[in-house]
C-alpha cells in the first residue's frame, strides 16, 4: 500500500505532465485562434454598432463658404431730353448727351418756295452760302410733303465760283444755248453742271466732286424748314475733297 508521501509525489508528477501538455504547439495554436476569434467578434460588434449609429443619427450638413457680400449702387444717367433714370450698376455716375457740331437753324417756310422761288441762306458758317429749292420731283435727301425740297452749297467744287439753280426746261442767264432737262445747278464760270435730283452729282465737268448737301428737317405742323447738318464733301475752301464734314466748320464763324 502506497504511503501518503508517495501519493503526493505522483500528484506532483501528474501536474507536471499536464503543464507540459498544455504548453505544446498545438495547444498554443488553438489558444491563439480562440483569442483571435474573440477579438474579431468584438471588433465586428463594435463596427455594427458604429454603422447603426450613423444610420439612425440625424445628418448635419457641413457649413459651406459664406455668401459673397453684395453692394447695390445707383447710377444716374442723364439723356438729351433732360430726364433721369436710376439703375443698379457701377458706382460711377455718367452723363449721356446727344449733340451735333452743326447748329439747327430755321431757314424758310414751305410757302417761301411757292411759284418756283428759291431761298439763299448761309450755313453752317456765315461765309458759306447755300440755295434751298423745291424741285417739283422727289429728290435724294428731299423733305416736305412731296420729298422734293433740297438744299446745296452754291460754292462750285471746281474753283469756288457761285452756282445758280436752273429749273427743268430753263436755261441759265449766262448760257441760253443750254436747256436743263431736269432741275440742276449751273456754274457760269466754267460750265460745271450738278444734278439736284441725285445729290448734286456732277453731270458735266470740270467740277471734280458733287456739291455738299444740307441736311434738312421739315416741320409738317408749321411748314418750317430747318438746316441741321451738312454732308460731304467739305465745302470748297474748307479742306477741299475731305470726307470729314467737320472741316466745314473751320475757317469761319458758325451761324447762330
Amino acid at each position: 500500500m502506497a504511503s501518503p508521501h508517495d501519493e503526493e509525489i505522483e500528484e506532483e508528477q501528474r501536474r507536471t505532465q499536464l503543464g507540459k501538455a498544455s504548453g505544446s504547439p498545438d495547444n498554443q495554436r488553438r489558444r491563439f485562434l480562440r483569442i483571435s476569434l474573440v477579438a474579431g467578434l468584438v471588433l465586428a460588434i463594435g463596427g455594427i454598432a458604429s454603422i447603426a449609429q450613423s444610420l439612425f443619427s440625424p445628418i448635419s450638413p457641413e457649413p459651406g463658404p459664406p455668401p459673397p457680400e453684395t453692394e447695390t449702387v445707383t447710377q444716374t444717367v442723364t439723356v438729351a431730353s433732360g430726364s433721369t433714370s436710376a439703375a443698379s450698376a457701377t458706382s460711377q455716375t455718367s452723363t449721356l448727351t446727344t449733340t451735333s457740331p452743326f447748329p439747327r437753324v430755321m431757314i424758310a417756310n414751305v410757302n417761301d418756295l411757292a411759284g418756283g422761288k428759291t431761298v439763299v441762306f448761309n450755313y453752317p458758317l456765315e461765309e458759306t452760302p447755300n440755295i434751298l429749292a423745291k424741285l417739283g420731283v422727289k429728290g435724294v435727301g428731299g423733305v416736305g410733303p412731296e420729298g422734293d425740297i433740297v438744299a446745296f452749297s452754291t460754292i462750285c467744287q471746281h474753283l469756288g465760283c457761285i452756282v445758280g439753280f436752273v429749273p427743268a426746261g430753263s436755261s441759265p442767264l449766262c448760257n441760253s444755248s443750254y436747256t436743263a432737262t431736269g432741275p440742276v445747278g449751273y456754274c457760269c464760270c466754267h460750265g460745271s453742271i450738278y444734278d439736284f435730283v441725285n445729290g448734286a452729282n456732277v453731270l458735266s465737268p470740270p467740277a471734280p466732286r458733287p456739291l455738299p448737301q444740307v441736311t434738312l428737317e421739315f416741320d409738317s405742323a408749321t411748314g418750317d424748314i430747318y438746316a441741321v447738318g451738312m454732308g460731304p464733301p467739305a465745302i470748297f475752301g474748307h479742306d477741299t475733297g475731305s470726307s470729314d464734314v467737320l472741316n466745314d466748320l473751320q475757317g469761319g464763324t458758325l451761324v447762330g
